[in-house]
């Protein structure tokens, strides 16, 4: 039943409730019937389970079956290190891990702990997760709204419902039957309905509850995010890629090595079966970059920690890379891409005079200490007459408020008398411009009081609609003297024969680093998309000031959104950057669309009706400041200075850090693809080059550092000048494929001729060589990883992470070879000169991936990457 389009006697009889309430029994039947009025409290998974869905992932799962070998074949150091790998990686994502069930829990604790309630005619406060359907609920001034309920009493009644709307002023109620309704109306427009969730900033109103728990449109919300499922980001899509590759790969190469090794040897003879196995193993491990989880997760770590420096604060790792790839941003207007704060931006006619009247003619209260109290309307008048010098407790001390006639929203305007300065009294009344102008017969001008003639008039009205124009709201404001207190102050007796002062028009005006955000996303390729709950002809205003649209085309709102198909609107979605009076399933189904689309989708939020699209999304944004714990809990990433321009700078930060993240893999990749072509030619060659345990302290210890150390690398000079990058394409996409397989081929080639210059010409172990050569050729080709074509001898910046991490690294090769460690790794000390030979053959890598990158950059640029 819609409740808002019935009469509030139907609304009754079909809640079988009456004005007096409901009695003991029928509340204590309808608590069993009902349940409790809160919101359903989500399933947290244990400890145990985080960490067991940490160690799920197909590399992670290739490990584990490595270290149950090694440790079947009595290959202890190899298992120990593999194990150590495995559960730092576990332990790492589990305390980065911030659960979203965390959103139900701040919902719930959002509805207020108690409500005042009729019944048997009596009214008393109760527990509001007692309260029934049925229940008459009593609100004034401040409540939070307990539950959804048909209002059927109403007293100058406002409620701000920004949090589940995002409009940002507040609704005036009331409890007619809303005509012209054969379709649904939007919640924004139901002005006989109040909302579990939100609040009351003025009057005082009474209800029938219509709705409790998940019932109401919060307890919705709290469903939809209970329902949606968390997707992968694009990196772990791809590094789910990237293992089913290394997996196939692994087995493969292993299988026919086996095979190979077992027939080119006699088949199954001795212990000859074993040594084959090891050998396959050692191509397995060769294969398996064992530190690039590892090294992903602490490179996003520190990133994540660099973007908190810059109020980003990163709820989950993976969202840091996603924000890279970010193609279109939907973000909310009210406190993300405005201040959600009224303010006064127009007047018209004596300002002094203005301001003074629109601080007297006000109930609000502001405090630069706590809280401002009263209508955002308001307070943007007061905000604005102590702008012009008069500060509002002290003019109400010269002028005190000795009778007024309250707002009504039949008259549309509100009066105050004051007892004046100088002797006599004063009126003061405000409100809508064409009913003000009605009881208006003079004008208060450069000259002083006049009658106010019909030109005056035709000014008046053209100014109020160029300003309304512009999505302002507008009021006027008069006054009248008196030498004596009137004895009657009913407005009917006070509101004639006025004197018109002025108007202000005011707005929720934009951040001042907004724009120029928008503009960074725009030369960015990122689309900017504004979805809002206020009305079509301010969404329009604000849109084209920020640059967001330029014709009003490109809007459209959640009535004409609702009679759109979703086949229809997956493929108008890139006509619309403007979506007005929206309902919370709206967002979640213009993200989707736009997912649809093809497009990585972010959204940005603050308010309740946020949340579940901020879950759906690719990557959700909450406000730290004016958002609530339901958004913030929701969220990928929180602003903590909820600032629009901030969003651009960790979408730089993101790309970035997904660039380096790249090379990070580049490195290795080669270095492991390196392994695997020297293994593999080695056994062909019937040649014992290098142990398990060589590879595996070259992969995951002096490698993992230059890895690490290239995720420190500053960003490119063109990093935001380019459009996002396609996220449909693979991880090798864009050449890392080719570079990876000559990288890797030019390292082998050089391991290999290491070996044989060792074992045939100088006479040293040509174990010992490979394992040296091997080793420095990967440090020295971190350093060609810092650029994908540019010249490291032409680049500016200095990575001091990569030379510190190359020192590391080359002192961990030097205690292996010549130390006593080195009898643990089964290798040789060589003498100085075999050691210059091996170092000589490392450093070649530079020269031939530097000429490779100057033909390169000879050639075309490749168009089609994106």
């Amino acid at each position: 039943m819609n409740y808002y389009l019935e009469p509030a006697e139907k609304v009754m009889e079909a809640l079988d409730a009456s004005a007096d309430g409901l009695s003991l029994q029928q509340a204590e039947a309808r608590l069993t019937q009902y349940g409790k009025n809160r919101l359903d409290e989500a399933k947290k998974d244990s400890i145990f389970k985080r960490f067991l869905k940490q160690i799920s992932d197909p590399m992670i799962l290739m490990l584990v079956a490595a270290a149950v070998i090694s440790a079947a074949l009595s290959e202890i150091a190899d298992m120990v290190i593999i194990v150590l790998v495995v559960v730092l990686n576990a332990v790492l994502g589990v305390i980065q891990e911030n659960k979203a069930e965390k959103a139900i829990e701040a919902l719930q604790q959002m509805a207020a702990a108690n409500s005042k309630v009729k019944r048997t005619g009596i009214v008393s406060m109760i527990k509001t997760e007692e309260l029934v359907p049925g229940d008459i609920v009593l609100l004034e001034a401040g409540d939070a709204v307990p539950a959804d309920m048909r209002l059927f009493e109403y007293a100058s009644l406002k409620i701000e419902e920004a949090s589940l709307t995002g409009e940002s002023v507040p609704v005036e109620k009331q409890d007619q039957i809303l005509r012209d309704s054969s379709e649904e109306v939007p919640l924004g427009d139901r002005l006989n309905m109040a909302y579990q969730g939100t609040n009351v900033v003025y009057g005082r109103g009474a209800g029938v509850v219509t709705e409790t728990g998940m019932s109401t449109e919060m307890g919705k919300i709290a469903g939809i995010i209970s329902r949606t499922s968390n997707e992968k980001t694009p990196l772990q899509k791809k590094l789910a890629e990237l293992s089913k590759v290394l997996s196939f790969l692994v087995i493969g190469i292993s299988i026919f090595i086996f095979a190979f090794s077992l027939l080119k040897n006699g088949g199954f003879t001795g212990g000859h079966v074993l040594e084959v196995f090891m050998l396959a193993v050692s191509l397995a491990v060769a294969a398996i970059p064992e530190g690039l989880v590892a090294v992903v997760t602490v490179v996003l770590s520190i990133g994540v920690t660099k973007m908190s420096r810059r109020n980003a604060i990163i709820r989950k790792l993976t969202a840091v890379e996603t924000l890279g790839c970010t193609q279109v941003i939907c973000s909310d207007k009210t406190g993300t891409l405005t201040q959600n704060k009224m303010t006064v931006t127009t007047t018209f006619g004596d300002i002094a005079v203005l301001a003074k009247a629109m601080g007297l003619c006000n109930d609000a209260r502001v405090s630069e200490t706590k809280s401002d109290v009263g209508d955002p309307t308001e307070i943007a008048l007061v905000n604005f007459a102590q702008a012009h010098g008069y500060e509002k407790t002290a003019i109400e001390a010269n002028m005190p408020r000795v009778g007024e006639a309250p707002f009504d929203s039949l008259r549309k305007m509100m009066s105050t008398v004051h007892k004046n300065e100088n002797g006599g009294y004063v009126q003061y009344t405000k409100g809508a411009p064409d009913e003000i102008l009605k009881k208006c017969t003079s004008i208060l001008t450069d000259r002083g009081v006049v009658p106010l003639t019909s030109e005056h008039a035709a000014s008046i009205l053209t100014e109020n609609k160029r300003m309304a124009g512009n999505a302002l709201r507008v009021l006027a404001a008069s006054f009248k003297n008196y030498a004596d207190l009137p004895q009657s102050l009913t407005a009917q007796e006070i509101e004639k024969n006025l004197t018109f002062i002025g108007l202000a028009g005011m707005i929720d005006p934009i951040r001042p680093e907004a724009k120029a955000a928008v503009a960074d996303c725009r030369s960015a390729g990122i689309r900017a998309v504004m979805i809002t709950g206020d009305h079509r002809d301010t969404a329009v205003a604000i849109a084209r000031e920020l640059g967001i649209i330029e014709d009003e085309k490109q809007a459209i709102t959640g009535t004409e959104l609702s009679e759109i198909s979703e086949e229809e609107l997956e493929q108008q979605i890139d006509r619309y950057y403007v979506y007005a009076r929206v309902q919370p399933e709206h967002k979640v189904r213009i993200v989707n669309a736009w997912k649809k689309h093809g497009m990585i989708t972010a959204m940005t939020g603050d308010g309740v009706n946020d949340a579940s699209a901020l879950k759906v999304a690719d990557i959700g944004v909450g406000m730290g400041i004016t958002g609530t714990d339901v958004t913030k809990n929701v969220a990928d990433m929180v602003l903590a200075d909820d600032n629009f321009a901030s969003i651009v700078h960790a979408v730089d930060e993101g790309r970035r850090i997904y660039e380096n993240i790249l090379k990070s893999i580049q490195f290795l990749l080669s270095s492991n693809m390196a392994e695997v072509i020297a293994l593999f030619v080695a056994t062909l060659i019937n040649v014992k080059l290098l142990l398990p345990v060589h590879l595996l302290w070259i992969n995951l210890i002096t490698d993992s550092l230059p890895a690490l150390a290239l995720g420190m690398e500053q960003a490119e000079t063109d990093n935001m000048a380019k459009p996002p990058r396609d996220p449909k394409s693979g991880i090798f996409a864009n050449g890392l494929g080719i570079n990876v397989i000559y990288q890797g081929l030019t390292v082998a080639v050089l391991t290999l001729l290491s070996y044989y210059v060792g074992a045939q010409h100088s006479g040293a172990d040509g174990m010992t060589m490979a394992f040296v050569t091997l080793s420095m050729c990967e440090i020295f080709h971190a350093l060609n990883m810092r650029s994908k074509t540019q010249s490291i001898f032409k680049m500016k910046t200095i990575n001091k992470y990569l030379f510190g991490s190359m020192l590391i690294s080359f002192a961990l090769v030097l205690l292996v070879v010549y130390s006593p460690l080195h009898v643990f790794f089964s290798l040789e000390t060589l003498s100085v000169s075999d050691f210059l030979i091996a170092m000589g053959l490392s450093v070649a890598i530079i020269p031939l991936v530097e000429f490779v990158k100057l033909v390169g950059r000879s050639l075309p640029p490749n168009r089609g990457h994106k």
